[in-house]
């Protein structure tokens, strides 16, 4: 027998005018949990896509137990043993927990002895314990569209492990959890590994890394770099490894000056007595506020209120002391404001669309010719003007958005709102799923825009990221505002007191 449960031996996957892999290895031994780390565009969803059947790979070999094997597709992957949480989750919302769960595989039995029916029993019994064995305890039978997204992540890996994996894929499985959420799944973890279970992690945080890793695989621009015991690394060595170089500071030098205000919200309320509530603060022209608070926070809410995605029973906005009325997005647009959603893929980018469609998209009605016909030079050179201001790595502008990284589709849709020339941004979650890397050069870029006297609003997580890059952070707790701290004066410590300062 190999020590190894599962191989990836030289694994080369081209696409269209990029080499996603090449010669990529990686080799996983039973009950450990084996980080794979890499920037945006490293290769690392693709080779678990190769891994999962997802994609084929034009070259190399997977081994299970040492013996060669072909994976056609994800159900040939889960017969294998092998199952992956993706981290862009895809429920299906009217359906209930249990029917997600055995979706394509759903217990079965003879109706007056040979009719073939779903025998919802089993399944919700099925179900009940395995939310028991991940340490979720909600009603199989609830629709999953009124889970938490932290839920849901709960119940796809419940899913995975319903189908006994020996391997179990794990992509950015905390974006969306809080720290208490992701103590949770940590304990899950532990527990498969006691069972010799097999996790790829794949994350970002190298908090996370260092914290649950037994083993570390490297990899940059498709290619295998090395593995090392996680024991045997730091933070530094790991960045240094990923980019190729060292990254002395992981936030740019601020050169912004914030000057007068220009944006105010004043005690602004949700029409949904659960939400934000008399919120009010100030924002000043080039200056980056940071939005802080613990999921449930309504930082989201508040900012999707100001964009006239959500209704609202009091409050006002001015701009430059002048009162906006704003009742869908459309208005806010109109009056200099540009919102970057969360959720990327949801509510962000048009997957099948190209990169030049996804940027062009919200100021087509600038370039008209006699009102109706589209100036498509013009429109070409505001797109090549964007990929090189936002460096956006993309074989051309003709490519479909959805094959390029998670880092490079977050630029265009950045780009997408320069383009617009807006005063005032809104950026929720603006490097979620992103590499440091990339990271980097989005915060650069935010750097640049607001000493050219841009207004942003940041909305983080990360604290981290709130410290190193806010002028001022605006911290929520539960619907309110709970305080401001001077951007130089912040810590962890004094976010997280007003984060969990409840009524």
């Amino acid at each position: 027998m190999s020590e190894y449960v599962l191989e990836m031996i030289d694994v080369s996957k081209p696409f269209p005018g990029v080499k996603a892999l090449d010669h990529a290895q990686l080799k996983l031994r039973p009950g450990r949990v084996h980080a794979l780390m890499g920037e945006n565009g490293a290769g690392k969803s693709t080779l678990m896509k190769c891994m999962f059947g997802i994609y084929k790979m034009d070259q190399g070999q997977i081994r299970i137990d040492g013996q060669p094997v072909t994976v056609s597709d994800p159900m040939d992957a889960l017969h294998k043993g092998i199952a992956m949480v993706h981290q862009e989750l895809q429920p299906i919302p009217a359906r209930t927990v249990g029917e997600n769960i055995f979706l394509g595989r759903y217990p079965m039995k003879k109706l007056l002895g040979f009719i073939p029916v779903i025998d919802h029993k089993k399944m919700y019994e099925d179900t009940a314990g395995l939310l028991k064995k991940v340490r979720m305890h909600f009603d199989p039978r609830q629709k999953v569209g009124e889970l938490s997204v932290s839920q849901m992540q709960s119940v796809e890996i419940a899913k995975a492990v319903s189908a006994n994996c020996r391997v179990l894929i794990l992509d950015e499985p905390t974006s969306s959890l809080t720290a208490n959420e992701v103590d949770a799944l940590f304990r899950i973890i532990e527990d498969l590994k006691a069972e010799n279970v097999a996790i790829v992690y794949i994350s970002h945080k190298m908090d996370e890394i260092l914290r649950i890793s037994d083993d570390v695989t490297i990899m940059r621009d498709g290619c295998y770099i090395g593995t090392w015991e996680a024991k045997e690394l730091t933070t530094d060595k790991i960045i240094t490894q990923m980019v190729g170089r060292e990254l002395t500071n992981l936030y740019p030098k601020r050169m912004n000056v914030p000057g007068e205000v220009v944006f105010e919200v004043k005690n602004f309320t949700s029409i949904n007595p659960r939400s934000f509530r008399n919120v009010s603060f100030e924002l000043r022209k080039g200056e980056i506020l940071g939005v802080g608070g613990l999921v449930g926070a309504q930082r989201t809410e508040l900012m999707e209120g100001l964009f006239g995605i959500r209704s609202h029973t009091t409050g006002q906005i001015f701009y430059k002391g002048k009162e906006l009325r704003i009742a869908r997005p459309k208005d806010a647009i109109d009056q200099g404001i540009a919102m970057l959603t969360e959720d990327r893929r949801g509510s962000g980018i048009m997957g099948v669309l190209s990169v030049a469609d996804n940027i062009s998209i919200s100021s087509l009605s600038k370039y008209l010719d006699y009102g109706f016909a589209i100036n498509g030079a013009k429109v070409e050179k505001l797109v090549q003007d964007n990929v090189e201001k936002m460096n956006i790595k993309t074989p051309s502008s003709k490519t479909q958005i959805k094959s390029l990284s998670g880092g490079n589709q977050q630029k265009v849709l950045v780009g997408r709102w320069l383009a617009n020339d807006p005063d005032v941004l809104i950026l929720d979650e603006l490097t979620r799923g992103i590499d440091v890397g990339a990271k980097y050069e989005i915060y650069c870029i935010i750097e640049e825009l607001a000493r050219e006297g841009k207004s942003i609003i940041m909305i983080s997580s990360e604290m981290s990221e709130l410290i190193g890059m806010s002028d001022r952070i605006m911290v929520m707790c539960d619907g309110r505002v709970t305080g401001f701290i001077d951007g130089q004066q912040a810590t962890q410590e004094n976010i997280m007191a007003l984060a969990t300062q409840f009524e």
